[in-house]
């Protein structure tokens, strides 16, 4: 498009260059303006003494009246018109015609249409011809060289995953010196699949290893190779090849691989075509009969289960590097990489925050970060302290603060003593994660909410925590049955029921955690998928069975939860009133109210967080309904690990 703009400009400035041309050399405005004389009144002006001065160019005849009116003649062969106009004093000026404009001239203004018209012909043609360029070029691979002179990344930028750099530094060390394997007998390895959940680095780590390297790298992602006419992602797969042999030995990341290499023959209509013969084209190109040295493929995925078996052997990708989540020790120190270029105050540790984040990915803590460095940037400080990294802490986990939601009274109480229910289970409860904090105040698309937190990190579920989150979610709804009565109760336990029914179900279909259904994987994810849904291998007395013991085990929770919250029904007041003054609470806060102990809290700054009881608009009429909220009374379960 800027190629386009700048020939356009170079075409009008030319044309507007020949109109100035074709302006200075046309006669002037002022013989365009003389008035036309016949030849007899021009003879009877001489005669009569009214002519001034003539200029004569062959039979041509300009000249000046003597009231100075301008006049053009065409004069026939007169042989005494100059004697003539001499006798009567008229001042005689002769000129050759050639004086008037050379033949050159006159043949390039003349010409000057076609010239026109040629030009504009060439400047379509040379469009035209870019445009087939370009169509010739449709099976060209997008493959982007990276060439960073500046803003190398090296293994010392990417953190919290030293058991896949060290995976990675093979291919490194044959990168700089493959006569050390070789020698041995030793291959370079063709292909690194790196797997892992979003977020977790698997971009930044091949480029590490091509600025770690020093070697070319291309990247491109999966979806550039598909198009919708068939074999225009193979022949770009064999041109992205091409293009890796001449600049071997080099890196050819392509993110995103599943895009193109799904498992053939999978989904409706036997799979498709063009995907399919990109994939084709890839396995040829990595293991085939020619061999591409020195061109080593780094694909990225975080869907392993769909990609094509042929396309995992060895041969072609040789080792799969699993990129997973980092635990406390990686999460520190990939804090400590993105808090460089913070300017951070004395009470921040790191630690700390690392230990306060399970489950958080690189790429969140990248974004906790820098959410604590743009709230400390909106209340003007100088420096990040520890209180911003637990407000974006809060603000990742838990959704942005709604203080501008206008609640009445009577749903602010029904939210308290919902999410008090919700803490007294959590701490009663065994088997539960700690209670990090307790809040009333709106969050995202919850009215409030209770977040807890593993003190370290947790791989696997164990029956008991599973039946701890399923009390812990039934704790909001048994507390507005104990206070208001099951007449009265609203829609606010909606994702407290979800989730509940969710870890339920994963317990008997998939966990082998119910003593009836025993150990069998009723929810087999390799069976596919159908027109209608997931494809089902199980009978109608089996299905039958799953939901009676998906009931079983949230009733039994429900229970539980009722008789926790009846035999403290005074620590459920005294939390839900602390909450209505504090608005939020904080783990040990909680443990104290239900203890009996006071709570004492310094007087916070003007411009930190308000954390007591803000003045709520009072709603006259109709309350509205309230929003469903997926208030986080228990934390999704993560899948076994």
């Amino acid at each position: 498009m800027n190629n386009l703009g700048r020939n356009l400009a170079l075409w009008v400035s030319i044309i507007l260059l020949l109109l100035l041309l074709v302006n200075m050399f046309q006669p002037g405005t002022a013989q365009h303006a003389a008035q036309q004389l016949a030849y007899s009144d021009f003879v009877a002006d001489i005669d009569s003494g009214h002519v001034r001065s003539v200029v004569m160019q062959n039979h041509n005849i300009s000249g000046t009246l003597t009231d100075g009116t301008a006049f053009e003649t065409y004069a026939p062969l007169d042989p005494s018109l100059v004697s003539r106009m001499v006798g009567k004093g008229v001042e005689v000026v002769a000129k050759p015609l050639e004086q008037d404009g050379s033949p050159l001239l006159r043949y390039f203004l003349n010409s000057l249409p076609i010239i026109l018209l040629v030009a504009a012909w060439l400047f379509m043609m040379r469009q035209m011809q870019g445009a087939g360029g370009r169509a010739m070029g449709f099976g060209k691979s997008r493959a982007k060289m990276l060439t960073e002179k500046h803003g190398r990344v090296t293994f010392e930028d990417v953190a919290g995953i030293d058991e896949a750099k060290g995976e990675l530094q093979e291919i490194v060390d044959f990168l700089k010196d493959p006569q050390k394997f070789t020698r041995l007998g030793g291959k370079i390895p063709k292909g690194v699949l790196l797997v892992g959940p979003p977020g977790t680095g698997k971009t930044l780590l091949a480029r590490a290893i091509a600025g770690e390297a020093n070697v070319p790298f291309f990247t491109i992602s999966g979806s550039d190779f598909v198009e919708m006419f068939v074999g225009v992602g193979a022949s770009r797969v064999r041109d992205m090849f091409e293009q890796g042999k001449k600049s071997a030995p080099c890196i050819i990341f392509i993110d995103e691989i599943d895009a193109v290499g799904r498992h053939r023959g999978a989904g409706m209509g036997g799979g498709n075509d063009e995907r399919e013969q990109t994939l084709n084209q890839m396995l040829v190109e990595m293991d085939g009969f020619e061999s591409n040295e020195g061109v080593i493929l780094i694909a990225a995925t975080n869907r392993p289960d769909v990609l094509d078996p042929a396309l995992l052997r060895p041969g072609r990708f040789d080792r799969q590097v699993v990129v997973p989540n980092p635990d406390v020790s990686g999460r520190e120190k990939i804090l400590r990489v993105h808090m460089r270029k913070v300017p951070l105050a004395s009470d921040v540790d790191p630690r700390i925050i690392a230990r306060g984040t399970p489950g958080f990915s690189g790429a969140d803590l990248a974004n906790l970060v820098n959410e604590a460095a743009l709230s400390a940037a909106r209340l003007g400080r100088r420096t990040v302290s520890m209180r911003e990294f637990e407000d974006a802490k809060d603000k990742v986990l838990m959704g942005v603060e709604r203080r501008s939601l206008v609640m009445s009274e009577d749903e602010k109480k029904r939210t308290a003593y919902h999410e008090a229910g919700h803490a007294i289970t959590a701490v009663l409860v065994p088997e539960s994660e700690p209670i990090h904090k307790a809040t009333i105040i709106p969050r995202g698309r919850a009215l409030g909410m209770v977040m807890r937190l593993p003190e370290d990190d947790r791989l696997s579920m164990s029956k008991m925590n599973a039946i701890a989150h399923l009390v812990v979610a039934m704790g909001g709804r048994v507390a507005e049955e104990v206070v208001y009565g099951k007449d009265n109760i609203c829609n606010g336990a909606m994702g407290d029921i979800k989730m509940a029914t969710r870890v339920a179900r994963s317990m008997v279909t998939e966990w082998g955690m119910s003593d009836k259904l025993g150990m069998i994987a009723y929810a087999d994810e390799d069976q596919g998928n159908s027109f209608f849904g997931a494809a089902r291998n199980f009978s109608e007395q089996t299905a039958r069975d799953i939901d009676v013991e998906v009931k079983r085990l949230i009733d039994e929770a429900y229970v539980q939860a009722r008789n926790y919250l009846h035999d403290h029904v005074d620590e459920l007041h005294r939390l839900a009133e602390a909450l209505l003054e504090y608005e939020t609470l904080t783990g040990e806060e909680i443990r104290q109210i239900m203890r009996g102990q006071p709570i004492e809290r310094a007087e916070e700054a003007d411009d930190g967080p308000v954390n007591r009881r803000a003045s709520v608009p009072q709603v006259t009429g109709e309350a509205p309904a309230p929003t469903p909220a997926e208030d986080g009374g228990a934390v999704p379960a993560p899948q076994p690990g």
